[in-house]
């Protein structure tokens, strides 16, 4: 199935993971599906009373994480220091009278490329709206906008394969000892994923066997990861499986509510000639993007 390719980048990225209001006001270290879908129906111009959501069901999202960024806190407080009347309004109808406190995470410097398969019916309307967006697109919270290139590419034949093959990774070159860049045979990177990971020729080379536990004997067979099981036998790559919360079923401001999907998380090694010097970046990038409109 074809699909497109999405950069998520800028200063600050916040992805919650719960929908009721709180103190403290978390943020999961990767996009989830919920704010994904409703970036799309956004960009639709699909408000968030209006339903329609089972058009995004056949949607498959995988994430590479280019960079997980740094997790801050920001101690955040409104309405202090005015009278009652003016202070945030309680689901009562009555107005708090004290400040509201809280704690807000966020992601900074985070980058993920999203791979996203859709049936041919949807890509095409949804690609030109992300393109020309009813409501602008943001990183979890408003506040939080995106870098460019955003959009990476509007059609691709197996957007999965090409964020392993194709798409730039935004981490600079690693330097050796001397200072001087060092462009690596491969490097690892993670990857996020709602199916398992497609079996692919291992690799030339001899896998570092785990150290044995403390309760082993030294010279006693490795116990089976709990991720073994979800690894093909001809893959390089170990699936740790991760259930999340994070499927949209209503985004109504008093019914939202969301169901549970696996998550299929990976360590994966990518070619090293996708990484260069940090200062080409955005021109790699625009490059990249640029080759598709001269396809």
């Amino acid at each position: 199935m074809s699909g497109f390719l999405l950069r998520l980048a800028g200063p600050l990225q916040s992805w919650g993971e719960r929908s009721a209001f709180a103190p403290v006001r978390d943020t999961a270290p990767f996009p989830t599906r919920s704010a994904l879908i409703g970036m799309f129906a956004a960009a639709e111009g699909i408000g968030r009373r209006d339903g329609g959501l089972d058009r995004y069901q056949d949607l498959h999202l995988t994430v590479r994480v280019d960079r997980p960024g740094v997790r801050l806190v920001d101690y955040h407080t409104a309405g202090g220091g005015f009278p009652k009347e003016r202070t945030p309004a309680t689901s009562a109808g009555s107005n708090k009278g004290a400040a509201v406190i809280t704690r807000r995470h966020y992601l900074s410097d985070a980058v993920f490329v999203v791979a996203v398969t859709a049936p041919d019916q949807i890509l095409e309307p949804l690609t030109t709206a992300l393109c020309r967006p009813h409501w602008a697109p943001y990183l979890g919270r408003r506040s939080c906008v995106p870098d460019e290139p955003f959009l990476l590419r509007r059609h691709v034949d197996d957007p999965e394969e090409e964020l392993r093959t194709g798409v730039p990774l935004s981490r600079p070159t690693p330097r050796d000892r001397h200072g001087h860049d060092r462009e690596p045979t491969t490097i690892q990177v993670e990857f996020l994923r709602e199916q398992p990971a497609p079996a692919r020729p291992a690799p030339h080379h001899h896998a570092e066997r785990p150290l044995p536990a403390e309760s082993e004997e030294p010279g006693a067979p490795a116990a089976p990861s709990p991720a073994a099981a979800d690894r093909p036998a001809d893959s390089d790559s170990f699936a740790d499986i991760i259930e999340v919360n994070d499927v949209p079923v209503s985004f109504a401001p008093h019914e939202r509510s969301h169901t549970t999907r696996r998550l299929h998380r990976t360590v994966e090694a990518l070619p090293g000639h996708l990484t260069g010097p940090q200062h080409t970046l955005i021109q790699r990038l625009i490059d990249y993007a640029h080759l598709e409109d001269s396809a």
